[in-house]
């Protein structure tokens, strides 16, 4: 069946007819039934994709001479034409048997690139188990690494500003889950950034570090967190941080330049040395556009501070560990403001004491922080349940399962001595990721940082700060 496009396939084949001789004189000129004979051409021993495509080329113009007298005379094959040619609405291109090379091309790039459309008509992150691919890959500092995230299908990551993801991972045979703080901004929703800082000995953040790699698939769970900007309310901001506690007040800087851009914000962050600070150049970027941005340093190498201020000249430095003298030499205000604050526990501790001490409205006083925590390995009782209850015990009935827990034992504990699937980031009590429901049964809690007033009417408890005091019927 005749086309009015171009072929590959049937230039391709056209060209081996003609190339194939018709004795052993390879020189011998070459006669088809619809073209004229052609001079002798020199001996080749490969295909010519250009002798194909003028070969082709002239059985269009002998062939469709209808055709060829509506439109006007081309000088040869274009192949931007015959891409805008492939990429036409199928309606107004006749059928073609044949394999076109343009055609092939859109075809690959609809099905791996979404157009702006898809991704513009993306449906929001709903709170689920999912499947993210990395996509970018980089070095914050010698022992800090960012990863870039997209959903396998087009998504707007839909959270609020300081709260965190939760990863699954599989490591030497065992599933493992440890959270990070999504450092990006919702304000910017069609990816994710994740920060990870690598910890001597630290089991997920080296495993990070060194085999997730871009094109990689990670399964995640989230996002979580009461620490963040929409359920904090605040006029005036107070951002402190140590270290990768950094993640989180990046991402709610970023939300507020890009929404509110008149937000009153004061950032002091303590790093070991200028080369030790996480994102420098974005935090001297917001700081420079917002006037009400005030931009602070504490380090312990205080010496080099020519790099961190040539971002931006409006950078203030203090030497040493934070207190309370230069808190306030630095942003003299502090006590008006609504603190958050992240970072190591040793750092939270100091930050928390030294504001009680300068008798700070503790009200206003909000923390958060994640870190590398070892594996638990649970010592349940070995009584039968008779056993147990008769020696004046308690049981833990979840999953139509019955635990025997000890009274120094956790409902996190009981739960992986069982193998039930549970996901436990912090356990400590600030994550929430181990949230759950006490049906029927009392129990005592060390935190409840994460619930909120409902949700511990509700029965809600932290699976690895809470403890039974009867038995217990729980739903995860």
């Amino acid at each position: 069946m005749s086309t009015s496009g171009f072929s590959f396939s049937t230039a391709l084949a056209s060209a081996q007819s003609s190339k194939e001789p018709a004795s052993d004189n390879s020189n011998a000129p070459t006669t088809d039934a619809n073209l004229k004979t052609t001079p002798a051409a020199p001996s080749s021993s490969g295909f010519s994709f250009a002798g194909a495509l003028s070969s082709a080329q002239a059985d269009n113009a002998t062939s469709t001479p209808a055709k060829a007298a509506e439109k006007p005379a081309s000088s040869g094959f274009s192949f931007s034409g015959a891409l805008a040619s492939a990429q036409k609405p199928a309606a107004t291109k006749p059928a073609t048997g044949g394999f076109s090379f343009a055609g092939a091309l859109a075809s690959k790039q609809t099905q791996t690139q979404p157009t702006q459309a898809q991704v513009l008509a993306a449906d929001e992150w709903q709170r689920r188990e999912v499947t993210l691919r990395c996509i970018e890959k980089w070095n914050e500092t010698h022992d800090v690494v960012s990863f870039r995230f997209k959903g396998l299908e087009p998504v707007k990551f839909n959270f609020k500003p300081g709260q965190f993801l939760t990863f699954k991972l599989t490591i030497d045979g065992k599933t493992v889950y440890r959270s990070y703080t999504i450092a990006s901004s919702p304000s910017r929703p069609y990816s994710l950034m994740v920060t990870v800082k690598r910890i001597e000995g630290g089991l997920v953040s080296n495993h990070l570090a060194e085999h997730l790699n871009v094109d990689d698939e990670v399964t995640v769970v989230g996002p979580d967190g009461a620490f963040n900007l929409i359920d904090i309310a605040a006029d005036k901001y107070l951002f402190l941080s140590a270290g990768s506690g950094v993640t989180p007040m990046h991402s709610m800087s970023r939300w507020l330049c890009d929404t509110s851009v008149d937000s009153d914000i004061a950032f002091v962050h303590s790093a070991q040395s200028s080369h030790d600070v996480i994102f420098a150049d974005a935090m001297a970027s917001m700081a420079q556009r917002s006037p009400q941005f005030s931009l602070s340093y504490l380090l312990r190498e205080g010496s080099e501070t020519a790099s961190l201020s040539a971002r931006f000249d409006g950078t203030q430095f203090e030497t040493g560990r934070i207190n309370v003298e230069k808190l306030a030499t630095l942003v003299p205000d502090y006590q008006s403001r609504t603190v958050f604050v992240c970072g190591p526990q040793s750092y939270m501790d100091a930050v928390k004491a030294m504001l009680e001490a300068a008798d700070f409205n503790m009200d206003n006083f909000n923390q958060e922080s994640f870190g590398e925590v070892a594996s638990v390995t649970s010592n349940a009782p070995k009584l039968s349940a008779s056993e147990h209850k008769a020696a004046g015990g308690f049981m833990l009935k979840v999953a139509d399962k019955e635990i025997a827990l000890g009274s120094d034992q956790t409902l996190l504990e009981g739960i992986e001595a069982e193998g039930l699937p549970i996901i436990a980031a912090c356990r400590s009590g600030v994550c929430g990721a181990c949230k759950c429901k006490v049906t029927d049964g009392t129990t005592i809690s060390s935190s409840k940082m994460t619930l909120t007033a409902a949700e511990i009417e509700a029965g809600y408890v932290l699976a690895c700060s809470t403890k039974i005091t009867s038995d217990v019927d729980l739903e995860m």
